[in-house]
């Protein structure tokens, strides 16, 4: 484990930060951007990367993503490193402010409602503090600021550009943390092992038929009828064919069908949001619905036609990281700061993306504003969700100490 010495001087320049961290999440917080071109968001990222000359700075070409590797000093002669990556996203989403805040977001309609500015505010943090005893470190640190991690997939797009051998060579494992401005306790570090959050995928299945009067049904295929048994055995098809051990949540969250009410349309339009907590039971009930819906469509003489939007992935912790990660956060705030979860949530996150190519571990910090009541305060990517941005040096403590902390937890787990 990490020496106490150097965990105390990682503490000690963490904190030192906490005026500068604030003022540097607020200015993000006031200048949201959405998606994967955020040429304000990078631009202020890489100017504060710039203050440390050694870094090695990549920018991405299909989006604005900003990679930057830092060389420890303390690694074995004529040897490499272990390389760790640490991650913050970095995009706001299409959300009204509407808390009142004196920093709150100047850009109409968009909003960091989600945390992602102080997720940025924690990763920069960490660079300084790694970098003020890069001459101890024993590992090679990538830092990954990713774009478009609400819907667009913005971490696959930095693994397609290599962020993972950014460093010259594969990384050993990353690290990522959320916060959460409800359902949490504040400053608690939260996380299991294995399934920590769902996948997301969405399912548009168009049903088509044979429009006629209204008045002459037998001349027609009304598709209505069918689609409304189609959603029916949905519902049927979670009950009865999924092991209630490994859930699955399927909601029709869209249903468009005909202009009046004499007219028998064409064709029906819904839209499924499916989620799961394996990979084997999400591709099971991609291939379970298609199945379904193909055979009440056959059955009526009809046709259906499918677009799948395979969204993101499983995310799963590496159970050893998962330890490595909590038992260190314990040993910086202690044991009352920490919390295995029960059960997994059902948000995805892009960062499966990256721990699906890498072990590694997520997770979660309360974050709840000053004086509220955790169990009932806004949530994330809600237009009233505040965020307590004097957690931000526990962020950057816990980040900067899992990358130094790696290559002695690495060793205790070599055979």
């Amino acid at each position: 484990m990490i020496g106490l010495e150097l965990l105390d001087r990682i503490k000690a320049e963490s904190n030192r930060q906490s005026e500068k961290l604030v003022a540097l999440r607020r200015i993000l917080h006031q200048n949201p951007e959405i998606g994967l071109d955020l040429p304000d968001t990078q631009r202020v990222v890489l100017d504060v990367l710039s203050q440390f000359p050694d870094l090695e700075i990549q920018i991405g070409v299909q989006c604005s993503s900003v990679t930057a590797v830092l060389r420890g000093g303390a690694g074995t002669p004529g040897g490499s490193n272990p390389v760790v990556l640490l991650r913050a996203d970095m995009d706001g989403l299409p959300v009204e402010e509407k808390t009142s805040l004196p920093f709150a977001s100047r850009v109409k309609g968009a909003m960091h409602a989600c945390g992602h500015d102080l997720h940025m505010a924690m990763l920069c943090g960490a660079v300084e503090t790694l970098y003020s005893v890069r001459e101890e470190l024993s590992v090679d640190v990538v830092f990954m600021f990713q774009p478009g991690e609400e819907g667009y997939g913005g971490a696959k797009l930095m693994l397609d550009e290599g962020v993972l051998s950014a460093a010259g060579q594969p990384v050993d494992a990353a690290f990522g943390l959320h916060v959460f401005s409800a359902g949490m306790e504040p400053g608690v570090f939260y996380s299991r092992p294995q399934t920590l959050m769902a996948a997301a995928d969405v399912v548009r299945v168009t049903l088509r038929g044979e429009g006629g009067h209204g008045s002459t049904p037998y001349r027609a295929k009304d598709p209505i009828p069918v689609a409304c048994e189609m959603i029916l055995a949905l519902q049927t098809l979670v009950t009865r064919e999924v092991n209630i051990f490994d859930p699955v949540v399927l909601t029709v969250g869209t249903l468009h069908a005909g202009a009046a009410p004499n007219v028998i349309p064409d064709s029906v339009e819904f839209g499924i949001s499916l989620r799961t907590y394996s990979e084997d039971t999400r591709h099971r009930m991609l291939l379970r619905i298609r199945e379904l819906t193909q055979g009440f469509a056959g059955a009526h003489g009809m046709h259906v036609e499918f677009d799948v939007d395979e969204g993101y992935p499983v995310t799963r912790n590496d159970p050893l990281e998962h330890e490595f990660a909590l038992s260190s956060i314990s040993k910086i705030f202690g044991e009352s700061r920490v919390q295995t979860m029960k059960d997994p949530m059902p948000g995805s996150e892009d960062f499966s993306f990256v721990l699906n190519e890498v072990p590694g571990a997520f997770i979660l910090l309360g974050t709840p504003a000053k004086g509220s009541n955790a169990a009932d305060a806004p949530l994330n990517h809600s237009p009233l969700a505040e965020f307590d941005d004097s957690l931000l040096v526990d962020g950057v403590c816990v980040l900067a100490t899992l990358a130094a902390a790696f290559p002695s937890r690495r060793k205790a787990y070599q055979p």
